[in-house]
């Protein structure tokens, strides 16, 4: 048995939609990775000023801020702002963590 020749256009057409969604998640994988890198290259930066100049590895009005900011920017990019501030909390760790390392 056949389907209708709309159904399987559907289909096609359904296919070809997620095939389009998956490149501009792939793009914007890239994009996050490669902007994620060049971040650290700034924080890595920081990290020796501070430890170079005694300063503590943390800052947590700095901290603060930036939370707050982006929990800001979540909202306007209608993204889930917890889901935002988990993941900035996830990358000050790391920072923190690479700027203790370079105090050691």
């Amino acid at each position: 048995m056949t389907e209708p020749a709309n159904t399987s256009d559907a289909v096609a057409r359904a296919a070809e939609l997620l095939k389009e969604h998956r490149a501009s998640i792939d793009r914007l994988d890239a994009i996050l990775v490669y902007t994620l890198g060049e971040r650290f290259k700034h924080t890595q930066a920081v990290g020796r000023l501070k430890a170079e100049h005694g300063l503590p590895p943390s800052d947590p009005s700095r901290e603060a801020t930036q939370i707050a900011r982006l929990e800001d920017l979540a909202k306007r990019a209608d993204l889930d702002p917890d889901f935002a501030k988990e993941f900035l909390n996830f990358i000050i760790r790391e920072v923190i963590r690479h700027h203790k390392e370079k105090q050691s």
